[in-house]
């Protein structure tokens, strides 16, 4: 773990982490367990993710907890993982208030029982002066349905004739999606060995660097969080320039 520490160059830090946290599923089933079993697993990781976040000083980390497609999921492990968030939490997120981060949640949040949406909206007002990091829960979150959401909206403000067809720009889109106030993600992790966005913030990861590794999500520690950020630092970024 030191050796891989010392390999970080901490003026080259990425601003904006986001992760698919792939392979609760597949982590269970190996050990003979139902699917569930793997993501009431998971706290762990997400524990050791915030604590590289601090510890490096990225701002903002954004988790992708449940997709708008996880809802066609069998109803049973559907209901399962309802019962995991009614059950825990709670806890989990007073667990990130102590630790003074920020929460936000983003996504068809309204989809969600009324109980599991307060606590969200508790949450949000709770930590929203926190200051060691920001955690960004996509919950019930689709890239194309936030952008067609964005778009809807910005079509209605020019057909009442709050906003003109010339202003619509990147700057006022982007001001229109759940992230309106987090900066573009540098970087996307996605465990488990696929290699895929599925629908995560694909406005906002227009530019960011994909690393893919065969960990299992339940099993990713700091030391494999360390060894993307080492591999984010290898990478030349151009933005669509030459250098």
């Amino acid at each position: 773990m030191e050796n891989l520490l010392e390999k970080i160059d901490y003026r080259n830090i990425p601003h904006h982490v986001a992760i698919i946290m792939d392979g609760n599923g597949r982590w269970a089933e190996k050990r003979g367990k139902l699917r569930t079993f793997g993501h009431g697993n998971a706290i762990q990781s997400v524990r050791e993710t915030i604590t590289v976040g601090k510890e490096l000083g990225i701002p903002y980390i954004t988790l992708y907890v449940f997709s708008s497609e996880n809802w066609n999921r069998p109803k049973k492990e559907i209901d399962n993982l309802m019962h995991l968030f009614h059950v825990h939490l709670k806890n989990h997120l007073e667990e990130i208030h102590e630790n003074n981060v920020k929460i936000i949640p983003i996504g068809e949040i309204e989809k969600f029982s009324e109980l599991i949406q307060n606590e969200l909206i508790f949450f949000r007002k709770k930590t929203k002066h926190n200051r060691s990091g920001t955690l960004i829960l996509a919950l019930s979150y689709g890239g194309r349905e936030e952008i067609l959401r964005a778009a809807k909206n910005i079509a209605k403000k020019v057909h009442i004739g709050h906003l003109s067809l010339k202003d619509v720009t990147h700057s006022s889109f982007q001001n229109h999606l759940y992230t309106n106030d987090i900066p573009d993600v540098d970087l996307i992790i996605r465990t488990s060995g696929e290699q895929r966005l599925s629908n995560f913030l694909l406005w906002q990861s227009a530019y960011a660097e994909l690393y893919f590794t065969n960990v299992l999500w339940p099993d990713f520690r700091k030391k494999d969080f360390f060894e993307a950020i080492i591999n984010y630092q290898k990478r030349k970024r151009r933005f669509g320039r030459v250098v």
